[in-house]
C-alpha cells in the first residue's frame, strides 16, 4: 500500500499501515482467507511474464487503493516450497536429522525472511528518500512507498531465483559441485542469471510506481554481476561448491 500524505498533515500517513500489518499477520494462519490459485498464477508469471504480474498490481491499486498485497499467501507458500526444497537437499547430502532441522530453519530465517526484511528496508528507505518525484507545489498530495510493498517486491524477485538456485540447482548439483572448469563455468552462469533476474524484477516492482523516478538505479547491480562473473570464473571460484560446503561439508 502507498498511503498519501499531505506536507502539512503527516500524522494520518501512519494510521492505515499500522492497522494493516497486524491484519496481514493474522491472516497467515487462516488458509481459508488466502487466494492460493492466484498466488500460483503470480508465481508462474513471475518466471515467464513478470510485467503481467505488475500490471495486475496496478489493478489492485485501483480496486483496493493499495499497492501491497493484503493476502500473505505468497509468503506462506514460498516459505513452504523453500522448506521442501531444503529438506530435499538434506535428504541427499546430510546424515544428521538434527543438522537437517538446523539447515531448514536457517535457510527459512536467513536466506528468505531476515535477508528479505533487510533488503526491503533498504529499498524502502532509498525510494522514499531519494527516488520520489518532487511535488510541484504544497497542494499536491505526496505518495510514499509502503514498507510492505517493498517486501512484496523482494518476495516476487526471490521466487524465480528460488526456482533456479534451489530447484534446478538441486537436479544438476552433482555436476555443478564437481571439480573442473566446466562445473565452475556452469555454476557461475546459473548464479549470474539468477541474481540478474532478481534485480530485474526488483526494478520492475519499483518502476510500476508512477511517483518514483530514476528507477533504473535498480538495474545497476546487474552490470556489477556481469563484470564480476568472468573474474570469479577465471579465479576458479565455484559458488555451488562454496554454498554446499557451507551446510554439507561432510558430503561434498
Amino acid at each position: 500500500m502507498l498511503p498519501t500524505v499531505s506536507k502539512t498533515r503527516s500524522t494520518p500517513s501512519t494510521s492505515r499501515p499500522n492497522s494493516m500489518f497486524p491484519q496481514y499477520l493474522r491472516r497467515i494462519v487462516k488458509w481459508q482467507q488466502m487466494d492460493i490459485e492466484y498466488t500460483f498464477w503470480q508465481m508462474l508469471h513471475l518466471c515467464t511474464a513478470p510485467k503481467v504480474v505488475y500490471q495486475h498490481t496496478k489493478y489492485h491499486k485501483q480496486t483496493k487503493n493499495q499497492w501491497a498485497r493484503d493476502d500473505p499467501a505468497f509468503v506462506v507458500i514460498c516459505s513452504l516450497l523453500l522448506a521442501v526444497a531444503t529438506i530435499a537437499y538434506c535428504a541427499a547430502y546430510d546424515n544428521s536429522t538434527a543438522h537437517a532441522v538446523f539447515v531448514v530453519i536457517s535457510v527459512l530465517l536467513f536466506h528468505f525472511l531476515l535477508t528479505g526484511v533487510f533488503l526491503a528496508t533498504c529499498c524502502w528507505f532509498l525510494t522514499n528518500a531519494y527516488l520520489r518525484e518532487e511535488a510541484p507545489n504544497s497542494h499536491v498530495v505526496e505518495q510514499r512507498v509502503e514498507w510492505l510493498y517493498a517486501f512484496d517486491v523482494h518476495c516476487n524477485s526471490f521466487f524465480p531465483m528460488f526456482v533456479m538456485l534451489y530447484v534446478i540447482h538441486y537436479f544438476v548439483s552433482p555436476l555443478l559441485v564437481a571439480h573442473g572448469f566446466i562445473p565452475e563455468l556452469l555454476s557461475n552462469l546459473l548464479f549470474m542469471v539468477a541474481a540478474s533476474y532478481y534485480h530485474y524484477l526488483n526494478f520492475l516492482g519499483y518502476d510500476v510506481l508512477p511517483f518514483l523516478e530514476r528507477t533504473t538505479f535498480f538495474l545497476y547491480p546487474i552490470g556489477v554481476i556481469i563484470v564480476l562473473s568472468p573474474i570469479l570464473i577465471l579465479s576458479g571460484f565455484n559458488p555451488s561448491r562454496y554454498f554446499m560446503n557451507m551446510y554439507f561439508s561432510q558430503r561434498i
